[in-house]
């Protein structure tokens, strides 16, 4: 019991008490997660996918994750990255020999402060301040390989995912195909630069402690002999286990922060992007209340995220620090408490003390080795979680290249029966496309929105070069849909397409997309200027395009085509359409899908649209409400909505209908 109780100080029992504290605590904070979960069970259930794909922790998956994206980021052995990393190991190495040089000069001035030698003082003072300008330099050197391989690595791994963003309509596909990803901005952009610095911070707090450990081992087992960095080395593994285990939640907290974060930034991209429909509404106070929703989820998420590393911060001050220290404390003093040990039987107190400075400095060095590794385990296991967001966008981008993508269906039981869809089985893709000039031609195809529902069961018709097609019928009945599938945004869910290649299909939607750029840029679209020259289009052609859709006054205005303007508020929205018109003009497509794009267009400014069309050969699919565009078209496709179309050539008895 004597033994037992020279423990049971008022300062351990401090330290108790606040370890059954911090135990009790965290127990409650997951039985009220638990509670939580069952009171969100159908939410839980809605979003099980997206629980799966948060899954992120230090394993053998992380691993594997993180030597992909690093094969991105280093793409060979001799390039730059590997030069800057060399860098950073070399500095790291010759800093730790300028702070033992530091120490010793340190030391030694210290000591001819204390034996009043103004010639040592004056000779070690010189020597400190000539030796400044390499330490500095080593410092800056080290912070420069730093913040270079941060910036080269975030310039590889963005550079790779845009190529694989921008690849085709991945871009459109991973927002309005598939749901998985509901946030891609955040991760191009701040994910992708936290993902860089935590890679690049993680391998500059490794490489320091790696190398002292195996310079004390080596020093140490020479002097104590190995049982002593033996020990050492089994806490290390011990304590790095116990605590990679209880950091296990960073990981998923990780994702669930950056995955509330984009939510956080997508609504308020939202009040930007239709700040005019929602003053319309007078929708300001609903809004408010969306941001404010959103933003409380983000800082209710953040509160206990702060809550959970401050409570693994006292574990691993107290394991990987004090506990480590006294671990070093109690293997150095065994040879010394040890009467009987044979290296100290015959040695002086001078030469007892001077063992005892070098073996004791040496072991606690490797003390605060092994605990500033035990503690690189927090931020590799908050890596785990940017490696898990950048891994299953890059999972996406590369299934959705390959044509694959996944979405919540809708089901037989939700159609009901009777439905358009009723035994029907769709499976996205599963129709041939077949490329071929001037023609356009749906064989027995289901015409489907990606989460399967079908609005028409059997589509079949056929357009030649030169017969326009006017395409009608209510709101929702497939025109838009129908021009998707045309587009190759949609996937095809049976039967035979036969279209012309990409490029020789235009669309012009309501809503003409304005470029950020010249003039010039607005009309050859998507070219660029150095496209236009090997087309052989000059710039006098080009105001022809301009003039014939009365927009010539644009370019005396503006005084060159040079001119760079915020052209989506510069421009009317009549002005807008002309302008897609005018870009029609330059591409010259063999097919031209117009969507209600002559909605802000005079009359007349529309029959010579058509005529023009016409003239050069570009054959239009017209959506549109006005009788005076039936006169420009020899077909009309009409749809109900409820599964029913007819296609037919337009005729003296043909009945017009529209405004």
């Amino acid at each position: 019991m004597a033994a037992i109780s020279k423990y049971l100080t008022a300062k351990n029992s401090s330290i108790a008490g606040g370890v059954l504290l911090l135990l009790y605590i965290l127990k409650q904070r997951r039985r009220a997660n638990q509670l939580n979960c069952k009171k969100g069970s159908a939410l839980v259930q809605k979003n099980d996918k997206e629980g799966k794909k948060d899954r992120a922790a230090v394993d053998k998956l992380f691993f594997l994750r993180i030597y992909r994206i690093l094969r991105i980021m280093t793409p060979r052995f001799l390039c730059m990255e590997t030069g800057y990393m060399v860098l950073i190991a070399v500095m790291l190495v010759t800093r730790t020999y300028c702070d033992v040089w530091m120490i010793q000069n340190g030391t030694m001035i210290e000591s001819a402060i204390i034996g009043r030698s103004a010639k040592d003082f004056k000779t070690y003072l010189m020597g400190f301040l000539k030796f400044i300008p390499a330490i500095a330099l080593v410092n800056n050197l080290l912070k420069l390989g730093i913040n270079e391989l941060k910036l080269r690595f975030r310039e590889r791994l963005t550079q790779y995912l845009y190529d694989q963003y921008l690849q085709g309509y991945t871009y459109y596909k991973m927002g309005n195909l598939d749901n998985r990803i509901s946030n891609p901005d955040q991760l191009l952009t701040q994910d992708v630069e936290k993902f860089c610095n935590s890679v690049v911070d993680l391998y500059s707090n490794l490489s320091k402690p790696l190398l002292d450990i195996g310079l004390y081992i080596f020093k140490l087992t020479s002097a104590i002999g190995a049982q002593g960095p033996t020990i050492m080395m089994a806490y290390l593994i011990i304590s790095g286990l116990f605590l990679t285990r209880l950091r296990r939640p960073i990981a998923k907290m990780t994702v669930a922060e950056q995955r509330y974060e984009g939510e956080y930034r997508y609504v308020n991209s939202r009040l930007i992007t239709n700040s005019e429909e929602i003053a319309f509404y007078n929708g300001n106070l609903r809004e408010k209340q969306t941001i404010h929703s959103t933003f409380q989820k983000l800082v209710d998420h953040l509160h206990k995220f702060i809550f959970f590393r401050f409570s693994m911060g006292f574990v691993d001050s107290v394991i990987a620090k004090y506990i480590a220290t006294g671990v070093g404390y109690l293997v150095v003093s065994r040879p010394f408490l040890d009467l009987s040990h044979p290296r100290h039987l015959h040695t002086s107190q001078s030469e007892l003390m001077e063992d005892y400075y070098q073996s004791g400095r040496m072991l606690l060095r490797l003390s605060q080795a092994l605990g500033r590794i035990v503690l690189a385990g927090r931020d590799m296991t908050r890596l785990s979680g940017f490696t898990s967001r950048i891994a299953e966008l890059m999972k996406v981008l590369k299934e959705l290249n390959a044509g694959k993508y996944e979405r919540t269906m809708v089901t037989q039981q939700e159609k009901g029966p009777g439905s358009v869809s009723e035994k029907l089985a769709l499976v996205p893709g599963s129709g041939r496309v077949i490329n071929a000039d001037h023609i356009i031609k749906f064989d027995h195809t289901p015409l489907a929105t990606p989460n399967g529902e079908i609005l028409i069961k059997d589509l079949s018709f056929e357009v030649m070069s030169g017969a326009n097609v006017l395409v009608c019928g209510p709101n929702g009945c497939g025109k838009s849909s129908l021009f998707r599938v045309l587009g190759g945004l949609w996937p095809l869910f049976g039967g035979e397409l036969t279209k012309p290649e990409r490029g020789k299909l235009f669309y012009v939607p309501q809503r003409p997309y304005m470029t950020l750029g010249s003039l010039r840029d607005q009309v050859i679209y998507p070219d660029t200027f150095e496209e236009q020259n090997r087309k052989g289009i000059s710039d006098q052609v080009l105001k022809e395009y301009l003039d014939n859709v009365q927009l010539g006054h644009i370019l005396e205005r503006e005084g060159s085509w040079d001119m760079v303007q915020d052209w989506m508020d510069v421009l009317s929205g009549g002005e807008k359409q002309r302008m897609a018109m005018a870009r029609l003009f330059y591409h010259k497509p063999q097919f031209a899908i117009l969507d209600e794009c002559t909605s802000a267009v005079s009359v007349d400014v529309e029959d010579f649209i058509y005529s023009h069309c016409r003239t050069v050969g570009i054959t239009l699919f017209t959506v549109s409400h006005r009788k005076s565009l039936w006169k420009h078209h020899k077909f009309y496709l009409h749809m109900d909505g409820r599964g029913n179309y007819e296609f037919k050539p337009i005729t003296e008895e043909t009945v017009e209908f529209g405004s």
